[in-house]
């Protein structure tokens, strides 16, 4: 082999152990996602109110209201309340059918807009009468002990709580799924067990989801209400728990039901919103971030990780990538050059990097998948393996994805809101997965 092989190849091999290295802290905290949170019961009962955003949402929510009257905590301690953009939009007569408070924001350009204008009718007097607040999207269904369960979390000290999302999808029929939506499901065991329990852990702010998320009141009575606009306002709130100290907790045992987009195309534009909206806040809370760890002279946890967690990995895609452009170049060259070092270029620089990256990538998704095998019970043993065996490819999609997200900020674009196509589900099916799991706890519970 040439010398321009050889010195690609350690550099290769030098930077990819570094990486895996600086890497290794979080690779000992996957432990974590298969030791699960402590389970209290709750010794008050508290008074909850639910808010859905539901802008044009008509058609799908009467799955998430049906859910709502089937839950076993006391309907005079929660309270649903409805928002909606439009005074005519069909979901408020929907709403006023089971007895929920409804709400107008006409002015509404973004989900934080339509939460604020909740808080604000409601006002100070509002607020203060109730104990948590959580927020639920419209095409969501609620496990039926969900917020009994949210009630036994509120026992536990911390400001902001998530809660466990299964897909919805695996509640309907087979073409309710396809391998986009079941990789996008397996997003929240990498995120919630992979992640967030590590991160609960170490006491650093967790990565927060919109859906399904609940507040406690002082929190909101603190920041006055929903300050946050950006597209992911969830984002926006954990860097804003940097730098107010809210402690957050992932609590596995309240089960929401979130849709996942069935096509590339509205993965693809999810994510795209995903990444804009994480640039948006860095943009506004990154030199905030940095001038109070400047002035405390130290990074605190949580610091530490909004800045380099990243980094490790960022650092493994890029040598990769370098790597297997260089070994293209060199196989190009040489075959030019009707030299036999062509084989050499293109295993060692091309093929053998990439193979090692997807199986990384793989070995992951399956590591995340047994986090939380419950979550995918009604995938069949093809899907799973057609999920294995793609899901590297739609992580790896977040580089072209995070390219374009860098073009459209240069160019002032932001991707527009699209109603994407609903699904319902077969009646009953959140019911006897709760019981089903309940009574594997149980019994488990029994053998113990």
């Amino acid at each position: 082999m040439t010398a321009a092989i050889w010195i690609t190849l350690c550099v290769y091999m030098g930077l990819s152990i570094l990486a895996v290295a600086l890497y290794l802290p979080k690779v000992f905290g996957y432990r974590y996602a298969f030791r699960k949170p402590p389970r209290k019961k709750a010794r008050d009962v508290r008074k909850i109110s639910i808010i859905i955003p539901a802008r044009n949402e008509s058609a799908i929510i009467g799955d998430l209201f049906a859910s709502l009257e089937k839950q076993n905590y006391g309907k005079e301690n929660f309270d649903v309340n409805v928002i909606v953009k439009d005074e005519n939009d069909p979901t408020l007569a929907l709403a006023e059918k089971i007895g929920a408070r409804t709400f107008v924001v006409s002015g509404q350009k973004c989900k934080g807009d339509a939460l604020d204008g909740y808080f604000r009718a409601i006002g100070k007097e509002g607020i203060g009468g109730y104990d948590a607040f959580v927020i639920v999207d419209a095409d969501a269904v609620l496990a039926p002990d969900y917020i009994s369960e949210l009630n036994n979390a509120l026992e536990n000290d911390y400001d902001i709580f998530l809660t466990r999302k299964f897909a919805k999808n695996y509640l309907g029929d087979r073409k309710n799924r396809s391998v986009f939506s079941n990789c996008s499901a397996l997003t929240w065991p990498i995120i919630d067990d992979l992640g967030n329990l590590y991160r609960m852990h170490k006491e650093i702010p967790l990565n927060l989801c919109g859906q399904g998320m609940m507040i406690r009141r002082r929190v909101i009575e603190e920041i006055g209400g929903w300050p946050y606009r950006t597209l992911t306002e969830d984002y926006e709130l954990k860097l804003d728990s940097i730098l107010k100290g809210y402690k957050s907790m992932f609590y596995p045992y309240a089960v929401i039901y979130t849709e996942e987009a069935l096509t590339h195309e509205e993965n693809y534009q999810r994510r795209l919103r995903w990444l804009m909206g994480y640039s948006q806040c860095d943009k506004k809370y990154k030199k905030e971030i940095r001038e109070r760890a400047k002035e405390r002279g130290r990074l605190t946890s949580g610091e530490r990780e909004y800045f380099f967690g990243i980094l490790p990995l960022l650092l493994y895609a890029v040598t990769t990538f370098l790597t297997m452009f260089t070994g293209a170049a060199l196989a190009i060259f040489y075959a030019v050059q009707r030299q036999p070092y062509f084989f050499y270029a293109s295993w060692l620089l091309v093929f053998m990097p990439f193979c090692v990256m997807y199986a990384l990538l793989f070995c992951f998704g399956v590591l995340a998948y047994f986090s939380d095998t419950e979550a995918f019970r009604a995938l069949s043993g093809k899907e799973r393996w057609a999920m294995f065996l793609f899901n590297p490819f739609y992580l790896l999609e977040y580089i072209p994805i995070f390219l374009r997200c860098r073009r459209n900020i240069r160019k002032g674009r932001a991707p527009a809101w699209k109603q994407t196509e609903r699904m319902t589900y077969r009646e009953g099916t959140a019911e006897r997965a709760a019981e089903r799991e309940r009574g594997e706890e149980a019994q488990e519970v029994n053998q113990t």
